[in-house]
């Protein structure tokens, strides 16, 4: 029984070290969802005004970039996470 408990108290801890991130790689990857969040808040009004613009030319122009932004924004948010992986314990 003793056996039973010690090997499912070294479980539980394997388990709960195996949640822990590494300080660095959770403040880079929060930089970056802060920094993807600009970019695509930033699309957004881009969509917006777009959508309120009666120059179909502007609105097409517009449109592109929010897409262009929206893109970038994918970008910065899988460079943070692939920096984060990188980064050792």
């Amino acid at each position: 029984m003793k056996k039973i408990a010690l090997v499912l108290v070294a479980v539980g801890a394997l388990s709960l070290g195996a949640c822990h991130k590494n300080p660095e790689a959770a403040a880079i990857e929060n930089n970056a969802e802060v920094a993807t969040d600009a970019i695509d808040n930033n699309a957004s009004i881009l969509d917006d005004i777009a959508s309120n613009t009666s120059n179909t030319a502007a609105a097409d122009m517009m449109a592109n970039s929010a897409d262009a932004l929206h893109d970038q924004a994918d970008n910065v948010r899988d460079a943070g996470a692939a920096k984060a992986d990188n980064v050792t314990k």
